[in-house]
């Protein structure tokens, strides 16, 4: 049957975690995820599991280097600065190809910036905010529903590619609340972890968990590995959501918060006569260049949405490579679009297309 819960964002996650089988979570309090951390603090221990608040943001994602070395599901949170900080135990989780959960609830920056939601971390997050040619698979929740369905599959992902996966949310969503439909058992996937450093009990070869390969041709074929790697996952794990796209004048792109607040424009628009649609990426790495390819002859131009100053819309001109017109708008330092933003924004597209 299930059970139904009304819930804060960040608790899901949590709670979420706890439920796919993540036993170990390091972190550091950072506004706004860290009811993350209060929700582990008070429940791992009851379970079994170890929670620690490190002593940094560096720390604790060097904690969750040497835990997902020995093959256990460990979680680590944070927000945009404390984000930034563990980006080079991140690199270095990917370099060594080990599975671990990261959640970033996005407030706006640069800097310490603002406590409110932002967007403006989606570089960061696709293109490999530390050193080296690595990814991320990246996950985008719009609704509390989505927070609790997308940590689940973020472990299975994990261990399922060998790869750090990060579910980038933002200050909205960690702190709305909603109804969660919570399945009574859990879908975890089980796969072969003979490569973890559990102790080796003379029976077999040390394992070694490392990112340092000093002979360049050996660093290059581990490079080939980690992008063949990613090349199946960009075939393979693509997730989007079509939203009214069948005979729109205008397709909206938009993500996380942002892409509910244009289906309030999609159906604002519809009251005038306009017709618009939505393409919702789920996955942000891989980016769903499919969704864009099966929509691309319907409408004029495309619009996209985000809490930023446009940097998601990078990866839809990317993908549309000039066959269509895309255009931006978008809200920083905190401010979320409005229905009215986005509209006059509309419009003004529609003048020139007419």
């Amino acid at each position: 049957m299930g059970q139904k819960l009304l819930m804060k964002g960040n608790e899901v996650i949590a709670e979420a975690a706890i439920r796919a089988g993540c036993r170990h979570y390091f972190g550091y309090p950072i506004t706004p995820q860290t009811e993350i951390m209060h929700y582990m603090a008070k429940k791992l221990p009851k379970i079994g599991g170890v929670f620690v608040q490190a002593e940094s943001e560096v720390a604790a994602i060097n904690m969750v280097y040497g835990a997902a070395s020995t093959g256990k599901r460990v979680l680590t949170s944070s927000s945009s600065p404390g984000i930034s900080l563990k980006q080079e135990g991140i690199s270095y989780i990917a370099g060594a190809q080990l599975p671990a959960v990261v959640v970033n609830i996005m407030r706006g920056g640069p800097g310490l910036g603002g406590i409110q939601p932002s967007q403006s971390d989606y570089f960061q997050a696709t293109k490999g905010g530390g050193h080296g040619d690595y990814h991320m698979v990246v996950l985008a929740p719009a609704s509390i529903q989505e927070m609790y369905e997308l940590t689940v599959d973020a472990f299975n992902i994990s261990d399922r590619y060998r790869i750090m996966t990060m579910i980038l949310g933002d200050g909205v969503l960690g702190q709305m609340m909603e109804v969660v439909n919570f399945r009574d058992e859990e879908i975890i996937e089980h796969y072969d972890k003979s490569w973890a450093t559990t102790g080796h009990g003379n029976k077999r070869e040390h394992n070694m968990i490392t990112s340092i390969h000093l002979d360049p041709a050996v660093l290059e074929q581990w490079n080939i590995g980690l992008q063949n790697k990613y090349k199946l996952i960009s075939e393979k794990e693509q997730r989007y959501e079509l939203y009214n796209c069948e005979d729109a004048e205008i397709i909206l792109v938009a993500y996380g918060t942002v892409s509910r607040i244009c289906k309030g424009v999609i159906k604002e628009a519809a009251e005038q006569g306009i017709r618009l649609g939505l393409i919702r990426p789920i996955t942000l790495f891989p980016f769903p260049v499919d969704a864009i390819e099966k929509v691309i002859d319907i409408p004029k131009a495309f619009l996209t949405v985000e809490m930023s100053s446009g940097q998601m819309v990078d990866d839809v001109r990317l993908t549309i490579n000039g066959r269509k017109p895309v255009y931006f708008t978008g809200r920083m330092g905190g401010m979320i679009p409005t229905v009215n933003n986005i509209m006059t924004k509309v419009m003004e597209i529609k003048e020139k297309h007419r």
